[in-house]
């Protein structure tokens, strides 16, 4: 077994990795940290438990650490739900005292020497943690995109034998994504919030990292155009997506597409049994009916039509967060990173 820690474990992405890595296979979970205020006292009676899934309570009894290198003795891996203005030198400062970081914040997401996974897409960007290492240091990190940009990308994957030259994306976004102090419930109810600080700007530089190939130690982005208009509405959990992509192919041939797609690795326990599923009717997916599809981790695609247009949904903060930080680590755990 794997020891592992989660940076940030009491807000909303803490709770979820929390959640993921009870009785994970692989990965055993030791450390709980936060911030100085919870430090010290037992996870169970400073975390505000949120989710609809019952409290985990084996790790009640952890006493939460505080969020620095120093508390992580004894531990190989952490998973950070740190927000993105202290994520980073947090996470700098893991990897130099030999820890590898698997992170869902922003900080390092475009750094040239850091992988930006999505394992069902670009398996083979890992590839750059052996740059990393060439600096002399054992940890690393790894990180997976913002919570739209992994449900735009997972879509766009059974689509990459056709060229793309052209892609544009309107997101209708799940108020969860905003964290629990994020969006106040006065703004939110019966209203429509058309702009989400920075997150166009991620989807749009993003999806091109991703979707880029890796050549002698460095990505070179994708050469197709992105443009993306991001918006919070009152759903609590699931991003929705309407996609225009410039594929020249019939509705029918992209169905079949996403029917048949097989990602380029299989066999990871928190992988779903279709990373991709496409939905049959007008009216689907919706994040009510099919947000919990392959237990969060599913994103789902449908009303394909012809331009192509089509919809993308899936859960923010299990695939769009910690599962896919789990599912990055299981990959790295695969290829011996660990």
């Amino acid at each position: 077994m794997i020891n592992v820690g989660v940076l940030g474990a009491t807000g909303a992405v803490g709770q979820r990795f929390v959640q993921l890595l009870a009785d994970h296979p692989w990965f055993s979970l030791t450390t709980l940290t936060a911030s100085e205020r919870s430090a010290g006292k037992l996870y169970r009676d400073v975390v505000n438990w949120r989710l609809d899934v019952p409290f985990p309570e084996e790790f009640g009894k952890i006493k939460v650490s505080p969020t620095d290198p120093g508390s992580l003795k004894g531990v190989d891996l952490v998973f950070s739900a740190l927000p993105a203005e202290v994520a980073g030198p947090v996470e700098s400062a893991c990897a130099a005292h030999g820890i590898a970081v698997c992170s869902n914040a922003s900080s390092h997401r475009m750094r040239p020497e850091i992988p930006l996974v999505i394992p069902e897409v670009n398996p083979d960007h890992l590839g750059l943690i052996d740059v990393q290492r060439e600096k002399g240091q054992d940890g690393f990190i790894v990180t997976n995109p913002n919570c739209s940009t992994i449900m735009l990308v997972l879509s766009l994957a059974p689509l990459r034998e056709w060229p793309i030259s052209d892609l544009r994306v309107a997101t209708m976004q799940a108020i969860s994504g905003a964290g629990f102090q994020g969006v106040p419930a006065m703004a939110i109810y019966d209203n429509v919030i058309p702009y989400i600080g920075a997150e166009e700007q991620k989807m749009e530089t993003e999806t091109l990292k991703i979707m880029g190939p890796l050549e002698k130690g460095a990505v070179r982005n994708a050469s197709f155009r992105v443009s993306a208009s991001c918006h919070r509405v009152p759903v609590l959990d699931g991003h929705t997506m309407a996609i225009w992509v410039d594929i020249k192919e019939s509705p029918e041939k992209v169905k079949e597409a996403f029917r048949n797609y097989v990602p380029p690795i299989s066999g990871l326990p928190t992988q779903p049994e279709k990373s991709v599923e496409l939905l049959e009717g007008d009216d689907r997916p919706q994040p009510r009916l099919d947000r919990n599809r392959g237990k969060g981790m599913t994103v789902s695609v449908g009303r394909i039509r012809e331009g192509i247009r089509y919809i993308a949904m899936g859960h923010n903060t299990i695939r769009g967060a910690a599962g896919a930080s789990v599912l990055n680590a299981e990959l790295i755990y695969t290829k011996k990173y660990l």
